[in-house]
């Protein structure tokens, strides 16, 4: 009897969603596919994913969200875009096409990132809402403007929108 609950039933009395996939489990499933197909490169690259997911559940003792594992996954693109420019300086450029291949395959688990044009939309609306900020208020600015971008579920670059705060501040 206890053994024949429904999957309707089963989630609401857990609360799990059975029908929702978790980032982890795609990648794990991602990965399996890799193997099967034998493209080492992205098997390599789902590896190392899954291997900083793991991590991070491991040190926070607990599964993670979608946010945080976006967060993870958000980090390693900004390694890998830190290891291209540095590859890059330094006259590797296999290794540097590796790690940009790398970012793409990372990228594909992400939300959409921000254009250039909606950040600097995003930061002109941030500083329309204060009070005539100054370039003084530099950092609220900026954390205003990364909650707007949070909120309304885009990744940008941290760098990219200091850079357009900047501008619009000095324009002030």
């Amino acid at each position: 009897m206890a053994a024949s609950i429904s999957a309707a039933r089963l989630s609401a009395v857990s609360g799990y969603n059975w029908r929702t996939m978790s980032l982890i489990d795609q990648i794990q499933k991602d990965l399996v596919a890799a193997m099967k197909a034998k493209d080492e490169a992205r098997l390599s690259c789902l590896r190392m994913v899954k291997t900083a997911l793991t991590l991070r559940q491991t040190e926070k003792m607990g599964p993670l969200d979608d946010k945080e594992s976006q967060q993870v996954l958000a980090t390693l693109i900004k390694q890998r875009k830190d290891s291209v420019e540095q590859f890059t300086k330094g006259g590797r450029q296999e290794m540097a096409d590796k790690e940009a291949a790398e970012i793409k395959v990372i990228e594909s688990y992400l939300p959409k990132a921000a254009s250039e044009d909606e950040i600097v939309a995003g930061v002109k609306a941030t500083i329309a809402e204060m009070d005539s900020p100054t370039m003084k208020d530099m950092g609220t600015v900026m954390k205003n403007a990364m909650a707007r971008f949070a909120g309304a579920g885009m990744r940008v670059d941290g760098r990219v929108v200091s850079d357009v705060v900047k501008k619009e501040l000095a324009g002030k």
